[in-house]
């Protein structure tokens, strides 16, 4: 995938993101993307309570993939990473 076409796919997640964001942090955690895949898969770090919440992976599917899907409908799905599997920054 070409640099400014990873750019674009990037900055539309982001936005996506905004959108459910607020949510996440009312409950104390927050979601971090880390890549898009080749394969058209955004793969995100769940962050604060949401790391290893047990309601992480509905909240993944059901909310934010939903999200970034219907505003980004090039992405194909979602991935969470396990946090330690990312270096922060």
């Amino acid at each position: 995938m070409e640099d400014d076409v990873r750019q674009n796919l990037v900055e539309r997640v982001e936005e996506a993101l905004d959108l459910i964001r607020p949510a996440l942090q009312r409950d104390g955690g927050d979601v971090r993307l880390v890549e898009i895949g080749d394969d058209m898969i955004a793969r995100m770090v769940m962050t604060g309570h949401c790391s290893g919440c047990p309601m992480a992976q509905m909240t993944l599917k059901m909310g934010i993939e939903r999200v970034v899907r219907q505003n980004v409908p090039e992405i194909v799905g979602v991935e969470a990473l396990p946090p330690d599997s990312v270096q922060e920054g």
